[in-house]
Order: structure tokens, then C-alpha cells, then sequence
């Protein structure tokens, strides 16, 4: 996925630059910039979510722009913007964490918020500048949404399925617990992608086909109990492979999953297997579920967030250390004799994983990586001086290069993202460079450390009691999928209704666990517990996926 959007916030923020340059007012591309990093999100969703997704992204960078220029219009003391600085990105790592925005997350709102914050801002001049964010959002948006659309309208469907082809060609290749969890959540995400992605277009129905073949890698490996489905869905009895998908099939040949993928993730046609066994009957129960889950989906997703949000919630820990880690970082480097410790909030603020232990990780990947991105920056410094096309082609190169490098490796995308953030300063004119580098390495180490700091001091208790919720919710699930099961004249919507909330609540319980295992000081975590459900919770899937396969295919066009 690191091309759409690495190529994407290259057009986006090359055409506000180009149009700036134009008019001589290249000191006004920090504003433009902010709405133009707004084309790095909701890459991995269908496009009407997307629509949606990327306008929030975009009024989201606007209000916290919004708040820090009219701070650093009121005010130049330094205490008052870090303690805002603070604020913000914690509210801001909380709104993302809640809203599950994905990847590149609250960092890209932090970033801009902290260094806007201690721009140079008059309060006649907020609205212009705000103006211009809004223009380059709306560019944004174009570049990821309406124009990928209309060249490829089911590109994230497809790029979906075949992430779930690949998980289960891995599953079906080296049986495992940890390849049946990954190809759990990828065939989880292609379902969920699917769902959302507007009314069955003859292309969307044969990648539902595929990921039922998925689906059916998972029942031909799983640990399914002799004597039928209340056997499997009880957790009782000897192990023994379903019956309806033999060995050989195409659901356990891991090279043609793979082959298929490449297929689905191309330009070309869609793949047309064989049929699995239920096909049809899974097909009529997806339409069915369809038609009840949309009516109902935003009151759900409300309620879902106003719990991320609400009291209890594990995810204000995380929001408090960041609100901590930012503060204790800016303060510190104020102190140290920085004029605008806005790099030391960031690198604070960016640190900030699902838990301490990840959180550890990111810090040396982070430190590192500036470290290096510094050394880039004073090495390019010189060229880029020599007139505003080659300041904008270096901007470009490293925004690309950031996006191209960041999923393969922090660091190394870390030391193309340092270089563009220091680039952007010599917009507004040129700064002493011996001032710039070490003001970022000072900063840099000061965030690194205080923020990691705060991630131990601030600790995370209740993410035992999220394990907890997940292992009752899972529990549930499964015994409505038992019950579903057990029921004689169960419908195609309810078997599908009923797998798809066991499957989603598989993937949380194996999220909540991940993210406490690497928290400290807590209560012991029930592994024995997790292990067990997750087992039940698989033998159950595979169970209903059986059954499905005894149904009397229905025809695939048929009313609802």
C-alpha cells in the first residue's frame, strides 16, 4: 500500500506549491502543507468510507490548526503554547486511537499543530491561513478519493481480498496458531471492506467468492471435533479436519491462493474459482446481512466510540501519557535554551504506541532516525538554497521517500521525514543551519527521553480489564454462533451475522491481549483464558462455515 500513499501527498502537495511559487508566496507553505498531509489517510478503505474518512481528517487538521494560530496570535508565552501543544496531542491521540483512523495516525495532526503553534501569527491573518489549509484539504481529497475512483472504482476491495488470499495461502502452507490469528483478522478486514463498500457489483461478488475460499482455508485446517457441529462449537471431542473441504482443494493449495491474490491485487480480470462448498448460500446470507446491518451501522459506530471515549476507557491512559510525555518534553527543552521546542513535543507525542513495550521500540526507531535525518538535511541544506524549484523538488523527493520507507522500517522512513520537516521551515526564509541542527538533535533526545519516561511512569492498568471485556464478548459471540448453529431453521443472514460478530470479536480479543502483554506493573493477564477462547472461537467458525456448506445453495441473484 506504500505507493498510493506516497504518490498521493506528492500530487497534493505539489500542486498548492506549484500555485504558491507561482505567485511568489512560498513563505505561506506550512498552511498549504497541512491540508495537503491530509492525502496520506484512509488508503486501506473502500471509497464512499473514504469520502467520509477524508473529510474528517481534513476538519480535524483545520480545528487543531484553528486552535494553535489563534494561541500564537494571543500569546508569546512559551509555557502557555507548550502546555497547549500538550493538549492537543493528546486530544488528538485520543480522538485517532478512538476513531481507529489507521496509519500514519496522530502524529501528522501533531506535527502540524506544535510547529504552528510557534510560527509568527497575527489574529487578522488566521483566516486566510486557515482558508488555504481548507483549499489544500479539498485537493487532498480529490487526489485520494475522486481520482482513484474513477480509475480503479474496486481497488481497496481487491487490495483487501488479497490480503486475505495471502494470509490463508500462509495459514494453509504452515499451520499455526499465529497464521490462523493473522488470516482470522485478514479475512475479518476483507468482510468488513466488502460490507462497507456500497451495493454487490458483479466484480465485488467474485471477491466475495475468494473470500470465502479464504474462509474455507481456515475450516480445512482447523481443529474441528468429530460429531458434527454442536461437537466444534462446544470445544469438546478429538480433532479432525471438515469434511467439506477436502485435501487438495483449492482452499489448502497455497501456491494458487497466492496466484489468485496477484491476480486480484492487478489490473486485470478478477479470478473465478470453483465454487467452495456454500458459496451461493454464503453469497445470499452477505445480502442479507447487508440490507439489516446498513440501516443500523452509524447508530453502532457511535456507540462504539462514545465508549473508546467514555470513563474506564483503556485507551486514556494512553491519552495521559501523551499529555504528560509532550509537556515534560517542551518544558525541558525550553529550558535547555530551544526558542521553539515544537520538535520535542512531536518526537514526545509520536512515541506513543499500544503499550509501554511497543512504545520502547518506536523510541530508539525515532531517535535514531532523526539522528540520521539530520545528517540528510545538513547534507542537502546547501542545493536546496540555491532557489525555490529545488527547495520544492527536495520537499517532494523526501515526502515521497518518507511514505516509500516508513512501512518497511520506521527508521528509515524517520530519516526522510526529518529532512522534510526542517525543509519546510526555509519556506518562510532562510534559518542559521548550525541553529536548525542542533536544536533538532537537542530536541530529539529530550522528547525521545522524557517521552519514553512518561510511558513508564504513566501506566496502563486497565488494559488487563480490556482483555477481560474481550474474553466475556467473545464468550458471547460464541454462544450465539452455538445457539444459531443449534437452532433448525437458522437463516443464511443469521449463520453469516452470527460468524462475522464471533470473527470480530476474536480480532479484538487478540488485539487487547497483544496490547496488554507489553504493558508493566498490572494485574496478571489470563493467558490460559485467552488461549481457550480463542481455540473454542475457531472450532466454532469452522463449525458454522460446515454448516453453511450443508445448505441448499440459493439462487446468487435471488431477492432478499
Amino acid at each position: 500500500m506504500w505507493l498510493k500513499p506516497a504518490t498521493s501527498v506528492v500530487v497534493a502537495t505539489a500542486i498548492p506549491n506549484l500555485v504558491l511559487f507561482s505567485v511568489d508566496r512560498l513563505d505561506l507553505v506550512m498552511y498549504t502543507m497541512a491540508g495537503s498531509l491530509c492525502a496520506l489517510y484512509g488508503h486501506n478503505l473502500p471509497y464512499a468510507r473514504r469520502a467520509r474518512t477524508v473529510v474528517r481528517v481534513v476538519l480535524g487538521m483545520l480545528a487543531g490548526l484553528a486552535v494553535s494560530l489563534v494561541t500564537a496570535s494571543l500569546t508569546d508565552s512559551v509555557a502557555v503554547l507548550i502546555a497547549v501543544g500538550a493538549l492537543l496531542a493528546a486530544g488528538q491521540k485520543l480522538l485517532c486511537d478512538a476513531t481507529r483512523i489507521g496509519p500514519p495516525g496522530p502524529v501528522i495532526f501533531s506535527f502540524v499543530s506544535s510547529a504552528s503553534l510557534f510560527a509568527p501569527q497575527r489574529l487578522g491573518q488566521v483566516p486566510g491561513h486557515l482558508a488555504l489549509t481548507l483549499g489544500a484539504g479539498a485537493v487532498s481529497w480529490l487526489v485520494t478519493v475522486a481520482g482513484p475512483a474513477l480509475i480503479r472504482r474496486q481497488g481497496p476491495e481487491r487490495q483487501a481480498t488479497a490480503r486475505a488470499l495471502n494470509a490463508a495461502a500462509a495459514y494453509a502452507a504452515e499451520p499455526g496458531h499465529r497464521t490462523r490469528r493473522a488470516t482470522v483478522t485478514a479475512v475479518h478486514a476483507a468482510w468488513q471492506t466488502l460490507l462497507a463498500a456500497g451495493r454487490p457489483t458483479p466484480v465485488r461478488r467474485a471477491l466475495e467468492r475468494l473470500v470465502v475460499h479464504a474462509e474455507a482455508t481456515l475450516s480445512a485446517g482447523a481443529p474441528i471435533a468429530a460429531g458434527g457441529a454442536g461437537g466444534p462449537a462446544a470445544g469438546t471431542g478429538s480433532p479432525a479436519a471438515d469434511p467439506a473441504v477436502g485435501i487438495g482443494s483449492p482452499a489448502t493449495d497455497p501456491a494458487l491462493l497466492r496466484a489468485w491474490a496477484v491476480r486480484t491485487r492487478g489490473r486485470g480480470p478478477v479470478p473465478t474459482p470453483p465454487a467452495a462448498p456454500g458459496t451461493a448460500a454464503e453469497l445470499f446470507g452477505i445480502d442479507a446481512e447487508r440490507a439489516v446491518l446498513r440501516p443500523a451501522a452509524a447508530g453502532a459506530d457511535r456507540r462504539a466510540l462514545l465508549r473508546r471515549l467514555g470513563p474506564g476507557s483503556p485507551l486514556l491512559p494512553v491519552a495521559a501519557r501523551t499529555l504528560v510525555g509532550c509537556a515534560l518534553a517542551g518544558s525541558l527543552s525550553a529550558a535547555a535554551g530551544v526558542g521553539r521546542p515544537y520538535w520535542a513535543i512531536v518526537t514526545a507525542a509520536s512515541l506513543y504506541q499500544a503499550n509501554v513495550t511497543l512504545s520502547w521500540n518506536r523510541t530508539l526507531q525515532r531517535t535514531l532516525g532523526n539522528l540520521l535525518g539530520v545528517l540528510v538535511f545538513a547534507a542537502v541544506l546547501p542545493v536546496t538554497r540555491t532557489g525555490p524549484p529545488a527547495l520544492i523538488g527536495c520537499c517532494l523527493f523526501f515526502s515521497f521517500a518518507a511514505e516509500a520507507l516508513i512501512t518497511r522500517n520506521y527508521w528509515l522512513g524517520s530519516v526522510a521525514v526529518t529532512p522534510m520537516a526542517l525543509l519546510v521551515l526555509e519556506y518562510a526564509g532562510s534559518h542559521p543551519a548550525g541553529e536548525l541542527i542542533g536544536d533538532r538533535v537537542l530536541d530529539t533526545v529530550i522528547g525521545a527521553g522524557v517521552g519514553f519516561l512518561a510511558a513508564v511512569l504513566v501506566t496502563n492498568r486497565r488494559a488487563a480489564g480490556r482483555v477481560e471485556s474481550a474474553l466475556a464478548a467473545a464468550e458471547l459471540a460464541r454462544l450465539h454462533a452455538v445457539q444459531t448453529l443449534a437452532a433448525p431453521r437458522s437463516t443464511r443472514a443469521a449463520l453469516d451475522a452470527a460468524r462475522h460478530r464471533l470473527t470480530g470479536s476474536l480480532v479484538e480479543l487478540r488485539e487487547a491481549d497483544d496490547a496488554a502483554a507489553g504493558e508493566w506493573w498490572q494485574r496478571a493477564l489470563p493467558q490460559e483464558e485467552v488461549l481457550a477462547a480463542e481455540q473454542a472461537g475457531h472450532r466454532t467458525l469452522a463449525a458454522t462455515a460446515t454448516r453453511q456448506g450443508l445448505i441448499a445453495p440459493a439462487p446468487e441473484n435471488g431477492a432478499v
